[in-house]
């Protein structure tokens, strides 16, 4: 049977195809944003415990109460919004299930969804998914880091414009948008009536002065917006597939009504194991973030003696660094040409994030690294990395 149309254009994931050529290069892997190492261990008894006690079957569509009461909890101390666990949280098989939920559940043919790019590959996919367009405004960098021009985001809305979805933190540029960036973002969406669905994964990521806002905390933006979470991104438990959306009932009836069809539920043990976990983690929380700005750093200092140019990111997972002054020594033309260089000759797998621009063009300069990685793999990917470059 032939692929359907609507998906022909984004082939295979990009993560999938560099995975497959790490594997074979027996390779680190710095591409695919998922730690080598597992949470704490009480997460795990936690999820031993709620199988040895039978809970075992279909969990509620929504997701089991206990869970959907810890994350309302959640939100509440971060945005002071208070929420209906009952009529306002799904809990969905990750972050990507609940994008999908969104754009499936919310929008229709024909209808524009605007997000920044480089964007995260489902974006586009789940707006084609749904018969809808994504249009991309562009985070360029800079000085201070990625920005995109107030201009170009308002000449990018149409009267055909639905929606406007975007993470902060920011994957891959690791920016966290201001709250100035936030309130232009917002007063935009109201004046044109658009539903904004907030990738909030990394939200206990943020490292240094930077500070997460969630645009759901500004003013009128509650009964508009849809929030992202992911249980797995905080508690690196990323195999879990364990994220949710929280948003006002008129949005959420969209949204169940397409994750009934998608998944209808999550795996039980694990949501039973999340919930206690949320309500128990503020000793954990108090280092998460900064236990990855460590990693942040040690492969900031790999990739600047190697002659990589990047503005330290502010939150999440990835580094996005200018590769143009290595792939120069190298001969090498583009990000795709120095990713596979770099697996076959530094035994290093990266992310080409060409790919994640509507126009590639502007991506073949950058390389997206991961340091959500042990200290032991971080630091054997500098001893590859500089053999192969210094």
């Amino acid at each position: 049977m032939p692929i359907a149309q609507r998906l022909l254009p984004f082939g295979t994931t990009i993560f999938a195809d560099i995975t497959s050529r790490a594997m074979k290069a027996n390779a680190i892997n710095l591409g695919q944003g998922m730690p080598d190492f597992d949470g704490p261990i009480q997460i795990k008894d936690a999820a031993s415990r709620a199988m040895n006690e039978h809970l075992n079957q279909y969990a509620p569509m929504p997701g089991v109460p206990e869970l959907r009461r810890a994350i309302a909890a959640r939100h509440t101390e971060a945005t002071e919004i208070a929420v209906d666990p009952d009529a306002e949280i799904t809990v969905t098989a990750g972050c990507t299930g609940a994008l999908a939920a969104c754009h499936l559940g919310m929008f229709n043919p024909g209808d524009e969804i605007i997000t920044f790019e480089p964007y995260y590959d489902a974006y586009p996919a789940d707006a084609a998914l749904a018969g809808a367009k994504m249009i991309a405004v562009a985070l360029r960098p800079g000085p201070d880091g990625f920005a995109f021009d107030p201009e170009d985001l308002r000449s990018a809305i149409t009267p055909r414009t639905r929606g406007f979805v975007f993470n902060t933190p920011h994957n891959p540029t690791g920016k966290v948008f201001t709250e100035g960036e936030l309130s232009l973002i917002a007063s935009l969406c109201a004046e044109h009536d658009l539903v904004v669905i907030a990738d909030e994964v990394y939200d206990r990521l943020v490292f240094d002065v930077a500070q997460h806002v969630s645009i759901a905390s500004l003013p009128g933006m509650a009964e508009r917006t849809v929030t992202l979470g992911s249980f797995g991104k905080t508690f690196s438990m990323t195999g879990w597939k364990i994220g949710w959306a929280i948003a006002p009932p008129h949005l959420t009836a969209g949204i169940r009504a397409a994750h009934q069809f998608i998944n209808f539920a999550v795996a039980t043990p694990l949501q039973y194991a999340a919930a206690e976990t949320l309500a128990n983690s503020d000793g954990y929380l108090a280092d998460f973030a900064s236990s990855f700005q460590a990693r942040r750093d040690t492969m900031s200092r790999t990739l600047l003696d190697l002659g990589f140019l990047f503005t330290p990111p502010e939150g999440g997972y990835f580094i996005l660094a200018d590769h143009r002054p290595v792939s120069a020594r190298l001969g090498l033309a583009d990000d795709i040409e120095l990713c596979h260089w770099l697996i076959e000759h530094a035994g290093v797998a990266t992310i080409p994030p060409s790919v994640f621009y509507a126009n590639r063009e502007q991506g073949r300069s950058l390389l997206r690294f991961a340091f959500c990685k042990s200290e032991s793999t971080l630091e054997e990917a500098d001893r590859r990395l500089r053999a192969a470059l210094a």
